[in-house]
């Protein structure tokens, strides 16, 4: 992955530094220093690809030789701490190749320092780390004075400014990113973060133990100094503009914590009185937004940038779905059906309501839809009913291999996201109101990426269609801007799953999209798809053996290996290999230099590409993620045969950016449909990548795992039930954002519930509609009672935890957020796998007794499945109902008659038609009704008399609730 690095230095005889034996040194040559009289001889040194000294147009050509350079700068300058050379050191993204990066760094330095009247000696390394990835940078020795054909004039000053150094340091994150975009690379940087990150700080390395160790000898560590020296900087730049910590912040995650806030400036401050002093001048920033406490009493903040985003991107769709402008008659959507069925293709049910959705006239359309359930062959329709009514239809994705697969699967011309802003920018490809964007793997767009696009095409009078799935992996970059989308505008689910060919497996995958992660992996268990190894290293060999004799087996299935790190990607690469190359199925090894460093192809290896390509061939090259197999493996040029059948065929100095694709990570995966998986399962897992990983697979998938990772399959299950779901800003924009968005705050509901019903103890759940319905079926339960009770258990704690949350939400009088819905309904829809009655009877106890509530989601769930045990014998036991119904009677009758005696006849009336109903519901279970015929005094009805009669004045009334004559009385079964 790319990432940021750009240094600034000064090299100075006062810390004891030569120019030449600088230059040597980067430059692995020979120099003779003429004032120490010695040879600076680095000709040993590995790793530079690229060394050349560059002149603006009025130096002397003589200094383009380095040796004569360094040596007169050494002579010109006459102090014993004069200060020789300024270097720039910058990393070059290692997606890039060889003479790629060159060029991007030539015309950096040419831009920026040769123009500017500066020699540059600049020399790019290719290193190769221990970790057998590639770390290209480069070094560039600049001279401080003025130059003319005459040589060094005086220093100048403006080149040590500070501004500058800004300058230059986001000048190379606009060169690279410009770059990255031209040559179709999904990787950018911030010049504002630390690799990944959006901290516009120094970077700062690693402290090791060794150093560790050796500052608490008391011994010099150099790397400590640097580091320590470097916090302090970072630490005074904050404190000059607080709002370099909030964009590092919420460059990834839209809210944080106290604690969030804590762990940066710690990691970007030096000592205590700075770090209080840089958490001061955050907190007192008027960019940091205030949110109030979350559900775990936590106090979230964000920034104003963000809320500025997040409402930019609001206004975006909110003025895209009032428009109606991309009509599509009746008779186009029609024709496109008919098309479409001619080819042996017909919608389901849900399909047609996502077809009819997203052809309707609407600025905006979003779907939903779980791995698996046809989205993109909908979509290859919608396409030519949006074709066959004069549109033009586009697609977009995140990245690469995910446009691809868009384009296969429903013939919609697509690329990147970053190469569609890239267009745009330039003015060129520009939207129009004759467009219509589909948008796919919507769920892993960031916020700011989403409201740029959508703005582009509100502003445009486009059409967009985001699909997508909020449960698949997260936005890297901050934000849940396709959920937030949805929640807010609603769209159609697509829930039927189609790829996966047996019914059972098809369940499993739903359990994976609704949370049920834990019943999704006994699926896979109980028939036989769960594999346990001693220790991860057995599970490897294992699963690659399992690989094997798949492939022998289904030669013509395709395959792939799935796991969660490139570095678990390697070692099951290079096992597979071993067994490919013991049978004899591989040619002759070539060593070959690839971007990650030495690796040996044959004839036959699979091929993983790693970036876009475009020129590889004249339809449409690779992409990152294309998979291949070699055919032709020579040291400088490889052939291959792609998966869609092309071929491509290359020389290495050109494209380099390979690796064996055996194995991807499963990040890489989302959006590719195989015909087979063989997962390997470690601890970084959770429910997002867990449900990718499960759900690529049309026929089998093979789950494997060891005992040191986890101690069993509960564990496991834990493991990959994990939820890390991302949030936006708005979610916590207070109870009065909240209301107006929704229409009505949570405690209002509840209010007007209790307000009217007022005859029994209500769960704060009654009547709170999540929007969501599941017609899955639930799972059968297993065979393993002691797995199973453990499940139960695992269920009831996660449905008391999400309960709970909306206690804590509404004893605080906060509003309940859209993640804390989801949590509650997946959590009910896992009850319900158990039993059905379930929900309905704990949330009325938790509504009842809070307490309950918490030690369950506290893992002390023995009260709770106490009520279970109770509930369920009561609904078994006739007595019993009749004892609890003659209760529950009596206290109603009690407040009728407090009502009647205060004057609050709303209030009577309302408990009159609610014993009514009860006394209808006798007519659903006549033992009960028998019973309680002998119960007629504990009623509080007449004791002789046929039917049932209630005392006099209140029959006239009740009998008329229920439609029945008053001079007859409520009679039931007789």
């Amino acid at each position: 992955m790319a990432i940021y690095h750009l240094s600034v230095k000064v090299i100075s005889r006062a810390a004891g530094s030569s120019a030449v034996a600088s230059a040597a040194y980067r430059s692995a040559s020979r120099l003779h220093d003429e004032r120490l009289d010695r040879p600076q001889d680095f000709t040993n040194k590995t790793g530079v690809v690229h060394s050349e000294v560059m002149l603006p147009d009025n130096a002397p050509p003589e200094w383009s030789d380095r040796e004569r350079l360094w040596n007169d700068v050494e002579a010109f300058e006459k102090r014993k701490d004069a200060q020789l050379s300024r270097e720039v050191e910058f990393a070059i993204p290692r997606e890039m190749t060889q003479s790629q990066g060159i060029d991007l760094a030539r015309d950096f330095v040419e831009r920026e320092f040769v123009d500017q009247g500066m020699i540059a000696d600049l020399n790019v390394h290719w290193d190769i780390g221990a970790d057998g990835q590639p770390k290209p940078h480069a070094h560039v020795m600049l001279t401080m004075r003025e130059v003319s054909e005459d040589g060094f004039g005086p220093k100048v000053r403006d080149w040590n400014r500070v501004e500058l150094v800004e300058h230059w340091r986001e000048a190379w994150a606009e060169h690279v990113n410009q770059r990255l975009i031209e040559l179709d690379i999904d990787a950018r940087i911030d010049h504002r973060t630390l690799e990944e990150q959006g901290i516009d700080l120094e970077p700062q390395g690693k402290i090791g133990a060794a150093a560790r160790r050796m500052e608490a000898q008391g011994l010099e560590a150099e790397r400590i100094e640097d580091h320590a020296d470097i916090a302090y900087r970072n630490g005074e730049r904050i404190l000059a503009n607080p709002n370099i910590a909030l964009d590092a912040i919420t460059h990834t995650q839209a809210t944080f914590t106290k604690r969030d806030l804590a762990m940066f400036v710690h990691r970007h401050s030096d000592g205590a009185d700075q770090f209080n002093a840089v958490m001061t001048a955050v907190r007192q920033s008027p960019d940091l937004v205030e949110l109030g406490k979350d559900g775990r009493g936590d106090e979230r903040f964000t920034s104003r940038d963000m809320i500025e985003t997040e409402q930019r991107l609001q206004r975006a769709a909110d003025l895209m779905k009032a428009r109606e402008h991309h009509r599509v008659m009746e008779d186009q959507r029609k024709a496109a059906l008919e098309r479409a069925k001619a080819r042996g293709f017909t919608l389901s049910d849900e399909q047609n309501a996502a077809f009819a959705h997203v052809t309707k006239a609407d600025g905006l359309s979003v779907v939903v839809g779980y791995a698996g359930t046809g989205k993109s062959a909908m979509l290859g329709i919608a396409r030519e009913a949006w074709e066959d009514a004069g549109y033009t239809v586009r697609g977009a994705a995140l990245s690469g291999i995910s446009a691809e697969n868009l384009e296969s699967g429903s013939g919609i011309q697509s690329r990147t996201i970053a190469s569609l802003e890239h267009q745009w920018a330039k003015g060129r490809e520009l939207l129009t109101a004759r467009d219509v964007l589909v948008v796919d793997e919507a769920g892993m767009v960031g916020s700011r990426q989403m409201e740029r696009v959508l703005s582009a095409a509100a502003e445009a009078g486009a059409k967009v269609v985001l699909v997508g799935d909020p449960e698949q992996l997260q936005a890297i970059e901050a934000g849940a801007a396709f959920r937030a989308i949805h929640e807010r505008h609603g769209g159609v689910e697509i829930t039927q799953v189609r790829r996966q060919h047996e019914d059972w497996q098809r369940d499993a995958t739903r359990h994976l999209a609704t949370g049920r992660t834990t019943q999704a992996v006994y699926a896979y268990f109980d028939h036989g798809h769960v594999h346990e190894a001693e220790t991860r290293e057995d599970a490897r060999k294992e699963l690659v053996k399992r690989w094997d004799k798949d492939r022998i087996d289904t030669p013509e299935a395709s395959r792939l290996i799935l796991t969660h790190t490139n570095d678990e990607v390697q070692a099951l690469n290079a096992l597979a290999r071993d067994r490919l190359k013991a049978r004899g199925e591989l040619g002759d090894d070539v060593d070959i230099k690839v971007e990650r460093g030495d690796r040996t192809f044959a004839a036959g290896d699979r091929v993983l590409f790693l970036r876009n390509e475009r020129g590889l061939d004249d339809k449409g090259g690779v992409r990152n993620g294309t998979l291949g197999t070699a055919v032709v493996v020579e040291p400088n040029q490889i052939s291959v045969r792609l998966d869609d059948g092309r071929s491509v065929a290359f020389d290495l100095k050109d494209y380099n950016s390979l690796d064996h694709g055996y194995a991807v990570t499963i990040h890489k995966s989302q959006g590719v449909t195989i015909d087979r998986a063989h997962v390997l399962a470690t601890p970084g897992l959770d429910s997002h990548s867990s449900y990718v990983a499960l759900s690529r697979h049309r026929d089998s998938v093979d789950l494997n795992y060891g005992r040191d990772d986890f101690d069993d399959l509960n564990r496991l299950g834990r493991t990959l039930s994990r939820e890390r779901s991302k949030d936006v800003a708005l979610d916590h924009d207070g109870a009065k954002a909240f209301a107006e968005r929704r229409g009505i705050t949570l405690r209002e509901r509840i209010v007007e519930i209790i307000r009217q019903v007022p005859d029994k103890v209500r769960s704060m759940f009654d009547g709170l509609d999540l929007g969501q319905r599941s017609n899955t079926p639930q799972p059968k339960p297993t065979d393993y009672r002691e797995d199973r009770e453990t499940l139960r258990r695992s269920a009831i704690q996660r449905h008391a935890g999400a309960a709970n949350d909306i206690f804590r939400m509404h004893d605080k009088d906060l509003p309940v957020l859209p993640h804390q819905r989801s949590a509650l309904e997946k959590a009910r829809e896992g009850l319900k796998a158990f039993d059905k009655h379930a929900v309905h009877d704990l949330e009325r106890a938790y509504s009842a007794d809070p307490s309950m509530a918490s030690e369950a989601a506290a893992g002390r769930t023995n009260r709770s499945i106490r009520v279970l045990q109770m509930e369920a014998e009561i609904r078994a036991d006739p007595m019993k109902r009749a004892d609890r119904f003659i209760d529950d009677w009596r206290q109603m009758d009690a407040r009728r008659v407090g009502a009647e005696r205060s004057g609050d006849t709303a209030t009577a009336s309302h408990v009159r038609d609610q014993m009514g109903a009860m006394a209808k519901s006798l007519e659903r279970d006549p033992q009960m009704e028998s019973l309680l015929r002998n119960q007629r005094l504990a009623l509080g009805l007449s004791s002789s008399g046929s039917g049932w009669d209630m005392e006099r004045k209140l029959s006239s009334e009740l009998g008329a609730s229920i439609g029945l004559e008053p001079s007859r009385g409520i009679s039931i079964g007789m």
